[in-house]
């Protein structure tokens, strides 16, 4: 993402500006001290977030916002500030986050996550059907336990199910659930993952070892050591995709 910085104290910015550069999306930081720069700013490079204060010198930083808010497709606005008294008013104008100073890294990294998040999704959210299909889930969401969990896509190393229950394998845990395997298939379709058994899903990226097995198939083992068969149905496009 690309941060702008509006502050008219320029310690305060600077700051700030080395708290940014140890958070995770964030890759460009520019600084404006005054509402007359930042709108120039913008005007010369599109935004995607704001770190805003304010008590500017003689000026409002809501009244920036305000204006923020006409732009087609706005950036998203932070309120980085001394005062809690605005917190209100600021979330009526649709700020992402309201932090308060002096800054600490947990929590500006706490505000960049939850923007980052946004961004993201604004991003899939403008990509063609086609590009969705191919770039796939990267968060999926099961129940387990009577909880709710987010996995990252991308952490996961296999799909299984075996008497009527379905076990995603990750890195870290297993979770068991009750959701057919076709429907997850549909979820997280696409490269890297790859259907080898009607009872297992896996992640390419997560092969370990390929081994060859009964009847001119394969056993594959996965980086957490588990072991997957590849049958005789699934063989051709294994080994196409493999390279095999």
């Amino acid at each position: 993402m690309r941060v702008l910085i509006v502050d008219d104290e320029p310690l305060a910015r600077d700051e700030l500006a080395y708290l940014l550069g140890q958070c995770e999306g964030v890759s460009a930081i520019a600084q404006a001290e005054s509402i007359e720069e930042a709108l120039g700013a913008m005007l010369e490079e599109p935004m995607d977030l704001i770190f805003l204060d304010i008590h500017l010198t003689n000026e409002s930083g809501l009244s920036l916002a305000g204006k923020i808010n006409k732009i087609k497709n706005p950036p998203m606005i932070i309120f980085a500030t001394a005062y809690d008294d605005y917190a209100v008013k600021a979330f009526e104008l649709n700020a992402t986050d309201y932090v308060l100073k002096p800054f600490e890294l947990e929590r500006i990294q706490q505000a960049v996550k939850k923007a980052y998040g946004q961004y993201r999704n604004q991003q899939i959210g403008e990509l063609e059907p086609s590009q969705l299909k191919d770039m796939g889930l990267q968060v999926l969401p099961i129940q387990m336990d009577e909880r709710i969990y987010m996995l990252q896509v991308p952490e996961i190393i296999a799909i299984g199910i075996e008497n009527g229950e379905t076990t995603i394998y990750t890195k870290n845990m297993e979770y068991i659930i009750h959701e057919p395997l076709s429907a997850l298939e549909k979820k997280v379709g696409g490269h890297p993952f790859l259907r080898v058994h009607r009872a297992f899903l896996i992640n390419l990226k997560e092969i370990k070892e390929i081994q060859p097995w009964f009847n001119n198939t394969f056993q594959l083992t996965m980086s957490n050591g588990l072991k997957i068969p590849v049958s005789r149905s699934y063989m051709k496009d294994f080994k196409e995709i493999v390279g095999i």
